[in-house]
């Protein structure tokens, strides 16, 4: 009917001051949106391009140039450094920053899909510590999907009104809880905890797992501790996270990962 509008399989009138909300709303998302896609479509081809290397299917091969491999992080690097500064200059402008947004999205997936390679300064990518990279792709992407919707951090906090001290308090020991929870190793709750708080508080209260840096500290019994709680948590979680990695990144090989040189130039089973 005239002046009635559907979104969603709901039919109504719709004032123009609502549209112009939407409009908004979704203009001033645009980058992050742009950002966001560029980041999980150039994951998903990179890490299909790379599994078809891998198999020895299709026409891509590996890039050697001079007896070098030039892994696709040098190319993200490159467009990371390009799309931030861009992004800058831009100061919010289209369609600049928009395009400045499809670079840093791109940048970044490329870095990050090889973020375990940067760590270890081992070429790791199809072996068991490689999975960490499609760890903190999807960590990164989910922070991104909840800055689209919405959600920002500290957002409670950021009246600058009265009780300045009580905020300042709050946001030294909620940086802290997120700052244990990364020492713990519990990434996930880090991420999540960065937009609710309770979270990340809970985190930071728990034992560490056993590999990170903070159970370096314990003492025998408490790491043993820390290990069978380790163990029950991943006999329970663990498997199924690891199986949706392996379907949308490839199984990881099991033979033992060479420590030779990244800048060497990459044996058979070096695929990416």
């Amino acid at each position: 009917m005239p002046g009635s509008h559907r979104w969603g399989g709901w039919s109504g009138p719709l004032s123009e001051g609502r549209i112009h909300e939407v409009h908004l709303f979704v203009d001033q998302r645009m980058a992050l949106l742009l950002l966001f896609a560029a980041f999980i479509t150039t994951f998903l081809i990179t890490r299909g391009i790379t599994r078809l290397i891998r198999a020895g299917k299709g026409p891509f091969r590996n890039n050697v140039s001079g007896g070098v491999h030039i892994h696709h992080a040098v190319p993200g690097i490159i467009l990371l450094v390009v799309g931030g500064i861009s992004s800058v200059a831009a100061a919010g402008h289209p369609p600049a920053a928009e395009i400045s947004a499809v670079l840093v999205g791109v940048g970044a997936s490329l870095v990050l899909d090889e973020f375990a390679l940067i760590l270890h300064l081992q070429d790791v990518y199809w072996s068991k510590q490689g999975q960490l990279s499609v760890q903190v792709v999807a960590l990164t992407a989910s922070v991104m999907g909840l800055l689209l919707v919405g959600i920002q951090p500290f957002s409670e906090y950021s009246d600058p009104g009265g009780g300045r001290l009580a905020v300042l308090i709050v946001l030294a020991v909620h940086a802290f809880c997120l700052i244990a929870c990364v020492a713990k190793g519990k990434y996930t709750s880090a991420v999540i905890g960065a937009f609710i708080p309770p979270v990340a508080w809970w985190g930071a209260l728990r034992l560490a797992r056993p590999r990170s840096k903070w159970a370096k500290r314990y003492s025998p019994k408490k790491l043993q501790r820390a290990v069978a709680r380790d163990s029950a948590f991943e006999n329970r979680w663990g498997n199924w996270g690891l199986d949706l990695a392996d379907l949308v990144a490839g199984t990881p090989t099991q033979t033992p990962t060479s420590t030779a040189p990244t800048s060497a130039a990459p044996g058979p089973g070096s695929t990416h």
